[in-house]
């Protein structure tokens, strides 16, 4: 009766083999949620700042659209990783 009792604790219907598999799946969609939460946050508070600050909606405009104001030159350089400072990021250079 023991030995019954003891292969449905382990192999059995609910058994600890069951639980173990459902918490490594557990474990896995937490990690994937905790990583779609935090793109979220991102993408929550990129909204929030193109709603309230204009530093952002220029930013959007430059990198996005290309946009250039009146008092600066535009030189584009290909092959350029934008790591050497804000005049390569955005390849506008103000006079």
């Amino acid at each position: 009766m023991l030995g019954l009792l003891q292969y449905r604790l382990w192999f059995g219907e609910g058994g600890i083999r069951e639980f173990n598999d459902i918490q490594a799946r557990a474990d896995v969609l937490d990690g994937t949620t905790q990583t779609l939460k935090a793109r979220n946050d991102r993408l929550a508070a990129e909204v929030v700042d193109l709603k309230t600050g204009l530093d952002a909606i220029e930013e959007r405009a430059r990198s996005d659209i290309g946009m250039v104001r009146k008092d600066e030159q535009f030189f584009w350089v290909p092959n350029v990783d934008g790591s050497h400072g804000p005049a390569a990021e955005t390849g506008v250079i103000t006079p």
